[in-house]
């Protein structure tokens, strides 16, 4: 998933950076209103993490041009120093989904990031992850694909999980090993027999296979035709 950060602190920058990009996101920066506003109607963002007080366009002004002239929903966490409800009700107004006060936990960012874009993409509201024609209701554990159900072992579930809630993204091993089992991961052939009896369920005689080997990377969830070809 894509984030940008508009920030003209350098050092809350590159700290907030750092963290994301260690989480799994892909990132940018820009350190003024202007350019901010240009990334952020140049390409699609999963979510954007805005500062309020801002060189050339202040925070609110550059979400309220998003909001109202160029028509983006993109989910926008406004972050400033300043704490009063007034100035927290005037983010909103001009179309911040949410509000964080600085200094703040890099850990709450993430917590807060993950949140807004679940609801964004409808993860909250539906429950279900729907990609090519695999079908995962999170709340049941069910899994269908072409209208049949399939049966998978809990950790193959969790893989599904992750790779499906971002789809076409490439997971390093190193990333599912961490986020499916921690530090109780046994060996280097955990994964692979884990991807392998996933694809074996996911697959029947005829279908595409949907969990694709990114060599010397990782693996990824094809969301369509196009990924496919």
């Amino acid at each position: 998933m894509r984030i940008l950060v508009i920030e003209d602190d350098a050092g809350i920058a590159a700290n907030l950076y750092d963290y994301l990009e260690h989480t799994g996101y892909e990132v940018d920066l820009a350190s003024n209103g202007l350019a901010g506003l240009q990334l952020a109607l140049s390409q699609p963002w999963d979510a954007i993490l805005l500062d309020l007080s801002l060189p050339g366009m202040d925070g609110l002004a550059l979400c309220r041009k998003l909001r109202e002239e160029a028509r983006r929903d993109t989910p926008v966490l406004m972050l400033t120093a300043k704490d009063t409800l007034d100035d927290k009700l005037s983010g909103f107004t001009h179309g911040a989904d949410d509000y964080l006060v600085k200094p703040f936990s890099l850990k709450e960012v993430g917590a807060r990031l993950g949140a807004l874009i679940k609801r964004y993409k409808g993860q909250v509201a539906q429950g279900i992850l729907c990609c090519a024609d695999v079908r995962l209701d999170l709340a049941t554990l069910t899994v269908m694909r072409a209208g049949r159900q399939l049966k998978l072992p809990p950790k193959c579930l969790q893989l599904l999980r992750i790779l499906m809630q971002s789809p076409a993204r490439v997971f390093s091993r190193v990333e599912l090993e961490t986020q499916v089992w921690g530090e109780a991961l046994g060996d280097s052939d955990t994964l692979r027999a884990h991807v392998y009896t996933l694809r074996r369920a996911l697959t029947a005689p005829g279908e595409t296979n949907l969990i694709e080997t990114v060599h010397g990377l990782g693996y990824r969830f094809v969301a369509g035709r196009a990924d496919a070809e």
